[in-house]
């Protein structure tokens, strides 16, 4: 059995750690809509998962034409802050996963800062974590580029092959093996539980994929 003590648990937090994807796809797709760019939630899904907010204006302005301005932006950020601030509920089980943990662990998420502390405040999860809070929008390049995934590590103080990512999001995987470290794929949140998206995480090759948080400290400890 591995040291896990001498491991560093990294956790994305949308659909990870609260289960705020169906909210947040909902949305987008209402707010896309109003703006001329009909979308299902499974294409806004297969698109905007696990990207960050720069990543997704740069998908929507080059493949859609539609210019995200700072307007657009903060209307939409201000209609899912409400949501969640009356919806939002944690993943079943995550608590007494994290608790479980003997070593360090963090949270490293494409969302913005004020998101992240928000969802985990709202859901009575930011205890588990702060002030080891990393954001998208302290690296130049989001996931699927693994910038986020390194500077987390190395703020923390961990090589990557001591660190294990637990992501939901095809991007989020294809990031931590890009910074050489071990992921789990989470299919456990309400957006993750198709046969589909269970398949495109699959494709990728994570060293786990489980749908029940009650597994992770079996995983984290081989």
């Amino acid at each position: 059995m591995a040291d896990t003590a001498s491991r560093l648990v990294i956790f994305d937090c949308d659909g990870v750690l609260v289960d705020s994807e169906p909210i947040s796809l909902e949305v987008l797709v209402d707010v896309l809509s109003a703006a001329g760019v009909p979308m299902t939630a499974e294409e806004a899904t297969e698109r905007f998962l696990g990207r960050s907010l720069k990543s997704m204006s740069a998908i929507l302005h080059d493949e859609y034409g539609l210019a995200t301005d700072d307007a657009f932006l903060e209307g939409m950020r201000l209609r899912l802050y409400q949501r969640f601030r009356t919806e939002l509920q944690p993943i079943a089980g995550i608590r007494e996963a994290v608790e479980g943990l003997e070593g360090a662990c963090c949270v490293a998420s494409s969302s913005q800062p004020e998101r992240i502390r928000l969802s985990l405040t709202v859901t009575g999860l930011i205890d588990l974590f702060e002030p080891n809070i990393f954001s998208a929008t302290m690296v130049k390049h989001g996931k699927p580029a693994p910038d986020l995934f390194l500077h987390a590590s190395r703020v923390m103080g961990f090589a990557p092959r001591d660190c294990v990512v637990v992501e939901d999001s095809p991007a989020g995987i294809e990031a931590a093996k890009a910074a050489g470290m071990r992921v789990f794929a989470f299919a456990g949140g309400s957006h993750a539980r198709s046969d589909r998206h269970r398949q495109s995480l699959a494709n990728l090759g994570p060293d786990v994929l489980f749908d029940d948080m009650g597994e992770l400290l079996q995983f984290v400890r081989r």
